[in-house]
């Protein structure tokens, strides 16, 4: 009899709210996309299970928010999310990083430096945030689940998002919330500290951006050193979502945050590692656990599987599934078809959690690093 499985990934639902805040609160200053706001906490439910449950052919304002809930106990251990197209209700802005070339009429005396220039370059992109694995539930591919999920769901649904990509990660900041970037920045636009700048922008306070982040060009040479350093850096418990964001095919391409200087990475959707190795075949129930099964096809190890629907969508981790290529099925226990709600002969969908079809045929990937520390959060 296989063992029932130990944590499933689901949409969020109004009872999760007390959990919401429980995270909202853990996470800490600079995790911008889910602050200790209670209502604005349950109006972002809200805004989820209305998108899960709409009819989309192209992307708007939906925004997908899921739990990774613990099959034994029913506590959540985490949060993921998808926002469809970024910057539509409110403003995307971002730092674009320049090389600014000085010119005088000595060539030899020519030069350049860096500035930082506000712009709204990702408006409408897809975004993945909301990614944050409680620090007591850290466990075997937890983090993988929680990151690698969201692409499995934009392959299983392509319609609902934009063919660009993109990822805010979170930049450097200490344990009190003091962030060295906005640290230097605040002296130049407004005399407030990280959270409530953080607080402010998250809200989407009328005006703040334009009032307080000016338009013309902010040049790095006048930061002061613990500035410029962050530029683009992510804070350390940020490191393994980067180096994993990295490994599916994003890149950092100079857009950083206005508060906290942390990098934006982007992919093409259709270029995202998952999103090319998720596969969609159809569920074949069996008896027993899988040594018991006479099926010829491949194993894959650990695979998210997932049933192929939107405000029922179910998704874990498992080695109790053998796909069979030749018939276009995968071959799935009872018990857990059960727990992800997929009938005999129902869509299903697998992303094996091995190599990418890339490393497979033994080409490099740019991040060649093994990521073995699970994630905590990310934006």
């Amino acid at each position: 009899m296989p063992r029932k499985i130990a944590m499933i990934i689901r949409p969020i639902t109004p009872k999760d709210l007390d959990a919401l805040m429980q995270i909202a609160v853990e996470s800490g200053p600079g995790f911008t996309s889910l602050m200790p706001d209670r209502d604005a906490l349950s109006r972002k439910i809200d805004h989820s299970v209305e998108s899960f449950a709409r009819t989309v052919t192209t992307p708007g304002d939906e925004h997908y928010l899921f739990v990774l809930e613990d099959s034994a106990t029913g506590q959540i251990m985490g949060t993921t999310g998808i926002e469809a197209a970024a910057g539509l209700s409110r403003p995307l802005v971002h730092f674009r990083r320049n090389a600014v070339i000085h010119h005088e009429e000595d060539p030899r005396k020519r030069h350049a430096e860096e500035s930082l220039t506000r712009c709204q370059h990702y408006t409408g992109c897809t975004e993945v945030c909301s990614l944050y694995l409680r620090p007591g539930f850290r466990r075997a591919n937890a983090g993988k689940l929680l990151s690698r999920v969201r692409f499995l769901f934009m392959a299983l649904h392509p319609e609902r998002f934009a063919d660009t990509v993109i990822a805010e990660m979170r930049g450097v900041s200490d344990h009190a919330g003091r962030s060295p970037f906005w640290d230097w920045l605040k002296h130049h636009v407004a005399d407030l500290d990280f959270m409530s700048a953080t607080q402010l922008a998250c809200c989407g306070q009328s005006g703040f951006v334009e009032r307080f982040i000016p338009a013309t060009p902010l040049f790095t040479r006048q930061m002061t050193d613990a500035a410029r350093a962050v530029i683009g850096q992510v804070h350390e418990d940020t490191r393994p979502a980067r180096h994993m964001l990295e490994r599916e095919g994003f890149r950092h391409r100079g857009f950083v945050d206005l508060l906290d200087g942390g990098p934006t990475l982007e992919c093409a959707r259709s270029d995202i590692a998952s999103v090319r190795d998720t596969l969609l075949t159809r569920a074949r129930l069996q008896k027993g656990n899988r040594s018991s099964w006479n099926i010829a096809g491949n194993t894959v190890g650990s695979a998210i599987v997932a049933n192929a629907g939107c405000s029922g969508f179910r998704a874990t981790v498992t080695e109790q599934v053998l796909p069979n290529p030749d018939a276009n099925s995968l071959s799935v226990p009872e018990q857990l078809a059960n727990e992800l709600n997929l009938g005999g002969y129902s869509l299903a969908c697998y992303l094996p959690l091995g190599q990418s079809r890339e490393e497979s045929q033994g080409r490099q990937q740019p991040c060649q690093k093994p990521v073995t520390e699970e994630i905590r959060y990310a934006h």
